[in-house]
């Protein structure tokens, strides 16, 4: 009985394992639907069929036997609008166009890292191929709100300017509203460089060509790009690519934010993202509204703006840069992406001109999480500070003029002494790191008001009550006390 049993675990051991072989023929595509190409207009291909639905990606066959990407961004009675994911070059009528039956997805895993990708997913940066762990839908929901975890933990930045006057906290969205040439890319370069994320995801959409390698090789450096991803659409692609290429960035942060990683994902920028939208819905017949924009636009950017932030495994930190047309912060994007985030970095022509870099307007802008990510002694000196700048700001053109006479008002004659020193504070070089025990220790000293060590820690306002809190604490009192 002893060497049958034993005769039977080595012949259960022999056995032919079918798993695997089962799961290819259950994901195999037994039917194909295909259609054909009947017109190409401008940046749209028309087909007539296959049978497909919205965001499904198909392949155009053209004569050489290549197959180009395109995605499905109109139905038409029997006729299909496509987006092409490259040159409509060689594509005539008569082209098959085969549906694949599912929506872009990206390769996703930690094999990424140290990565540069294109729109589509695949890697365009001759390191070999990409072996992914898993696969993420490049357009997906936001998490629900009841699964997003409270932000109460800082982000350092490096950036002094921020991390004193506009804290950062771990799962806050951030726009930076500047014009061109105001220094937004540079920015983001000091912030992927310093900042004690876990991981940086990058996207450089609508960018030149000659920024990308500017940006990894000069700006990232070699140590800052083991521990980041970059999602390339440069400006000559065509508008799907520049969509997709900013969801793509998007769902590759939303990986690591799964498996317990607090991301910085950068986004460079917003603004080429909704011009990308606009072509795609004005190509498609789609009436344009505010500005030339049409709907959708304003539609699909809350869409990818509130896919950042926190859930219940990890966080993504956000900065987005938006290109302020003619330096106009009323204008439709802007005001659009201003509204839907929780603050706004604003760079200012004025500062940069004076050779004041970072050219970050402090006033003018706003972190709405500030408060919960610094500590009591903290808020004290950014409110001082503030004061002053508020008072020398008001008064400048006095005193600059020399009609301003000291004696006047003491608070603008500590303003004026005090102007000099928040200059040099504010003001910082590119390859300058700045630890937050560096900015905080600054701060305090600049303002006169002591800040404990207690306070430079992730959490510092953990033991700060909310507001709610100190209300029912009153009311309890008050009862007690009755």
């Amino acid at each position: 009985m002893e060497e049958l049993s034993e005769n039977e675990g080595i012949h259960s051991k022999r056995e032919f394992n079918f798993l695997k072989y089962l799961e290819n023929v259950v994901e195999a595509e037994t039917i194909l639907y295909t259609g054909k190409v009947v017109a190409v207009k401008g940046l749209e291909v028309e087909s007539e069929g296959p049978r497909a639905v919205i965001g499904e990606m198909c392949s155009i066959k053209l004569r050489d036997g290549s197959a180009l990407l395109a995605e499905v961004i109109g139905l038409d009675e029997k006729h299909v609008k496509l987006a092409p994911f490259g040159e409509t070059k060689g594509i005539e009528v008569g082209c098959e166009v085969v549906a694949s039956g599912h929506s872009l997805m990206v390769p996703v895993g930690k094999n990424l890292l140290g990565r540069i990708i294109d729109a589509s997913g695949r890697p365009c940066d001759e390191k070999g191929e990409l072996i992914p762990d898993t696969y993420y839908p490049a357009v997906a929901s936001p998490p629900a709100p009841n699964d997003r975890v409270d932000i109460n933990r800082r982000i350092v930045t490096g950036v002094r300017a921020i991390d004193s006057l506009l804290t950062v906290g771990k799962g806050q969205r951030l726009g930076i509203f500047a014009g061109s040439g105001v220094g937004k890319s540079t920015l983001l370069s000091i912030i992927a460089r310093n900042t004690n994320a876990d991981i940086n995801v990058i996207g450089l959409i609508g960018e030149r060509g000659r920024e990308v390698l500017d940006f990894v090789n000069r700006d990232l450096g070699e140590e800052g790009m083991k521990r980041s991803v970059l999602v390339v659409a440069t400006s000559d692609e065509p508008s799907i690519c520049r969509l997709r290429a900013a969801q793509v960035c998007t769902a590759i942060a939303e990986y690591f934010r799964d498996q317990g990683k607090d991301v910085m994902l950068m986004m460079d920028s917003m603004t080429r993202f909704a011009h990308a939208q606009r072509e795609i819905g004005l190509a498609a017949g789609e009436p344009p509204a505010q500005k030339g924009y049409p709907p959708s636009v304003f539609d699909m950017i809350p869409k990818l703006l509130e896919r950042s932030g926190t859930n219940k495994n990890g966080t993504i930190t956000a900065f987005y840069t938006v290109l302020v047309d003619g330096d106009d912060m009323n204008e439709p994007i802007t005001d659009k992406v201003r509204g839907t985030l929780d603050g706004h970095i604003v760079l200012s022509r004025r500062l940069a001109s004076a050779y004041h870099y970072p050219a970050i307007d402090v006033l003018q802008s706003i972190s709405r999480l500030s408060k919960r990510v610094s500590g009591a002694q903290t808020r004290k000196a950014v409110g001082q500070l503030r004061t002053w700048m508020s008072a020398y700001q008001d008064n400048e053109t006095m005193i600059t003029a020399g009609i301003y006479q000291k004696g006047n008002s003491p608070s603008v004659d500590i303003a004026i002494d005090k102007h000099q020193a928040i200059e040099e504070f504010l003001k910082q070089e590119e390859y300058e790191p700045c630890p937050i025990q560096e900015t905080l220790s600054k701060l305090s000293e600049l303002t006169g008001i002591e800040i404990p060590e207690e306070e430079y820690v992730e959490n510092p306002a953990a033991a700060i009550p909310t507001t709610a809190q100190i209300v029912d604490s009153a009311k309890h009192s008050a009862a007690s006390n009755s």
